[in-house]
């Protein structure tokens, strides 16, 4: 796959359809490289007209890595949001929005629409906050808005998601993890074939194995904090979705993220929890481009 340079780091990016198309750019959430973005969801933009294009964020895949950062120190970064301080994180989420931005300097793309799925919702709210002058529309998938007074993950996807990083090269006990953690916050009404669940676990494993990466990622989203502010000044068409069964992020983080974005249409869907499954590509593509038509009718419109 190619690379870019952008924002002062290496991003992988992985592009379908035609460039001379309007583009759908994808952000993926916590750890997750670009391959977690289903191939079917990439092909079926791909047929409604779209060009798609999925990349690793810093710290996963075959993205820049932050080595130098180290282990971030998450209890002084709790500590220091719970005394109202600035939390030092090794970067923040408005660095990962400026990723994607300069993603699309580097393509050349002047405008995207822009979807997001849990972190990647995080981060493409910011993109479509800071830099509004690059968005076409925003589709927040299976995120939130770091209000503190949301209900907080189940402990069961807590836990799994907080669970020690198997040992690198113990290819049965990344399998195991891997596997867990996909059954604890999948999709009830839509669960994955333990056979594909495995081969996606190896997938990713055998192409980038870097925990401490994934550490420094939720480093920043802690010290992010309450986007709620910002989501308020959101002008672009906006649909949130989200599934009424996620376990890692309740569905009130949806509803609350479509509250704060004005105009946002909130999307719930009955057996859904924090996962890709192939059965819903043509629920995330309908989200999707219900907030790219909106965007072409309001053009149309002016």
């Amino acid at each position: 796959m190619p690379q870019v340079q952008a924002n002062g780091i290496t991003i992988e990016y992985e592009s379908f359809g035609p460039a001379n198309r309007e583009t759908v750019l994808l952000i993926m959430g916590l750890g997750g490289q670009l391959t977690m973005w289903p191939t079917e969801l990439c092909n079926e933009l791909v047929q409604r007209g779209y060009r798609a294009i999925r990349f690793d964020n810093r710290d996963v895949g075959l993205s820049t890595k932050f080595d130098e950062a180290g282990m971030p120190d998450m209890a002084a970064i709790f500590g220091a949001l719970m005394s109202g301080q600035k939390a030092n994180a090794p970067y923040s989420l408005d660095d990962m929005a400026a990723d994607a931005v300069g993603l699309l300097d580097a393509l050349g793309i002047e405008k995207a629409h822009i979807a997001g799925a849990s972190m990647g919702g995080m981060i493409a709210q910011l993109v479509a906050a800071n830099h509004p002058e690059r968005v076409l529309s925003l589709t927040s998938i299976m995120s939130t808005t770091g209000n503190p007074a949301l209900p907080q993950a189940k402990p069961e996807a807590m836990e799994v998601l907080m669970s020690p990083a198997a040992p690198e090269g113990d290819w049965e006990a990344i399998i195991a993890r891997g596997i867990k953690a996909w059954k604890t916050i999948g999709s009830p009404g839509f669960p994955t074939d333990e056979k594909i669940l495995r081969e996606w676990v190896m997938r990713d494993a055998k192409r980038s194995f870097y925990p401490v990466g994934v550490a420094r990622q939720m480093a920043a989203i802690v010290a992010n904090g309450d986007r709620r502010e910002k989501l308020k000044n959101i002008a672009v068409p906006a649909v949130v979705l989200h599934g009424a069964d996620d376990p890692l992020v309740p569905v009130e983080g949806g509803k609350d993220t479509a509250a704060n974005i004005p105009g946002a249409e909130l999307r719930i869907v009955p057996g859904m929890g924090h996962d890709f499954p192939v059965a819903l590509v043509g629920t995330f593509a309908d989200a999707i481009t219900a907030a790219t038509k909106r965007a072409a009718a309001a053009r149309a419109a002016e």
